[in-house]
């Protein structure tokens, strides 16, 4: 069954999941051709590993704490605090706590052909 995406205009609820957050699971919000948002769920002690996105980035932490590996060191992102990464850079996501983000990926589109 394939996964519900938003449509244009379309509310989405984000507000805080509270103890329900401990089994959740990331889930895609949206995706067009200029940008994908996603609900990201890492829980506490997980840890994404260090990658790199094709495009740049938006990560909103809607609740918890996570420790985002950027060089030249990592910074702690808690609720309601908000963070832009450049295209390809290089990092990764340890959940602290129970976390939610909301992931903004604006996707790299091809050079015109002028």
């Amino acid at each position: 069954m394939a996964m519900h995406h938003a449509k244009a205009g379309e509310i989405v609820d984000l507000r805080s999941s509270g103890s329900s957050l401990k089994d959740m699971k990331t889930a895609a919000i949206t995706k067009t051709k200029q940008f994908e948002a996603i609900r990201l769920i890492v829980h506490a002690g997980d840890e994404i590993p260090q990658h790199k996105v094709s495009g740049e980035i938006t990560l909103h932490c809607l609740e918890g704490k996570v420790e985002l590996g950027l060089a030249p060191a990592p910074i702690i992102l808690t609720a309601g605090e908000w963070v832009y990464l450049e295209s390809r850079a290089p990092h990764s996501v340890k959940a602290i706590e129970n976390s939610s983000l909301l992931l903004t990926i604006f996707l790299d589109r091809a050079p015109s052909q002028t």
